[in-house]
């Protein structure tokens, strides 16, 4: 294993600097792409997207961003059917790791976490050790 790998746990806060987000992740390595849980996606001229982003399953919290659109592909879930997706670009911060990732929005409102991290995020910075929970970040944050 290489020792430039940072461990993390199933489930980590991250932060998205870029955003002024901090909000708890899924690591999962059976996804190829990382998705974020969005509320209402619109596109607009000139090849960018404005979405809302839900940061809590009640579905109280929102922040509402506009993004270049960086990419469109076709995605399939988790029950195998295919969906097409927009992908916008952004800061990913676990622990002492950052680094520029692509996110495909979408509705997770069902989900549990609202962002899931998959294994192009993860590949080449991060080892999943799945039998823990908060590896690198503490199971609580304190209220910033």
């Amino acid at each position: 294993m290489d020792k430039n790998l940072m461990i993390i746990g199933w489930r980590e806060w991250i932060e998205l600097p870029d955003w002024g987000l901090r909000i708890r992740a899924k690591a999962d390595t059976g996804a190829k792409s990382s998705a974020i849980d969005c509320a209402e996606i619109v596109e607009l001229p000139n090849n960018r997207v404005r979405f809302t982003v839900r940061l809590d399953r009640k579905d109280k919290k929102r922040v509402t961003l506009e993004e270049p659109i960086m990419l469109r592909k076709r995605v399939r879930s988790s029950t195998g059917n295919g969906q097409d997706r927009i992908f916008v670009e952004t800061t990913l911060k676990l622990g002492q790791v950052e680094k520029r990732v692509m996110v495909s929005l979408v509705c997770r409102k069902i989900m549990i976490h609202r962002m899931l991290l998959g294994r192009e995020t993860l590949s080449g910075s991060f080892v999943v050790d799945s039998s823990v929970d908060h590896w690198a970040t503490p199971r609580r944050l304190k209220k910033k």
